[in-house]
């Protein structure tokens, strides 16, 4: 089924080490998952290669490949490890939860910036990762939700997680201003509009109102929470409406 990505399949889920007997080795999978983990750290997914990855542990390229296949291997792994395993499930009701989720999430992203490069596209997801979707289902599991709905709220959550810390980590990489990234971007905005209010008067007054209210730099919270809203709407909907009629089954043909 997972054809090209075998090898991450059994990585993640096949067991990553097998114990050996005799002095342990001075090179192990959990280094160079590390070492690659500070390459993209610093550098970007792009800083990391093999042959980089294995100058940085004074080993051989070869001697990489045999604890990892390759980069697309080495990633998969990367991602389960800084994923790490999820939040404890906040006590509460289904939104505690869910918003404590949201905030873990954007916070592993704050930590590894690369994750949104690394967690796109077909690849094969590890049991942390799961364990993420997992837990943040399970605080939906009582609201009456069906389960198409359940999967569909968490993709909506972490889509907008996932845009914030996008638009963060973008301004980050030029500003000494990363944990604001509004402030920075009112910032250039205000230049550019010095001279041009006339033309852009709906954004020069959004801009002067969000300095005067102090309401900047809540695009994460503003967001999740309005998402929140809607859901206990449906939810609440959901919990009004009757139950579907029950299909009747078609009678046999008498004869």
């Amino acid at each position: 089924m997972f054809g090209d990505q075998a090898g991450s399949v059994e990585l993640l889920w096949g067991g990553r080490e097998r114990p050996s007997r005799g002095p342990k080795p001075a090179l192990s999978l959990e280094r160079i998952i590390r070492t690659a983990m500070d390459l993209a750290d610093t550098g970007g997914l792009g800083a990391v290669s093999m042959q980089r990855v294995a100058g940085e542990l004074d080993f051989t390229k070869m001697s990489l490949y045999r604890y990892v296949p390759g980069k697309t291997e080495l990633v998969a792994l990367m991602v389960d490890t800084a994923m790490g395993e999820p939040p404890a499930a906040a006590g509460g009701d289904w939104r505690t939860a869910l918003r404590e989720w949201a905030g873990q999430l954007a916070a592993a992203f704050r930590r590894h910036p690369w994750l949104l490069e690394a967690t796109v596209g077909p690849r094969v997801m590890g049991p942390n990762e799961l364990d993420w979707a997992e837990r943040a289902l399970g605080a939906l599991s009582d609201t009456g939700l069906n389960g198409g709905e359940q999967l569909d709220a968490v993709v909506v959550v972490t889509g907008h997680v996932r845009a914030i810390t996008q638009i963060s980590a973008s301004l980050g990489l030029s500003s000494a201003q990363a944990k604001e990234p509004e402030q920075v971007m009112a910032a250039a905005l205000n230049e550019l509009l010095i001279g041009r209010s006339d033309r852009f008067p709906a954004l020069t007054a959004a801009l002067a109102s969000a300095e005067e209210t102090d309401s900047r730099d809540q695009s994460l919270e503003f967001g999740l929470e309005r998402i929140l809203d809607g859901l206990e709407a449906h939810i609440a909907r959901r919990a009004k409406a009757p139950a579907p009629a029950r299909r009747r089954g078609r009678r046999p043909p008498t004869a």
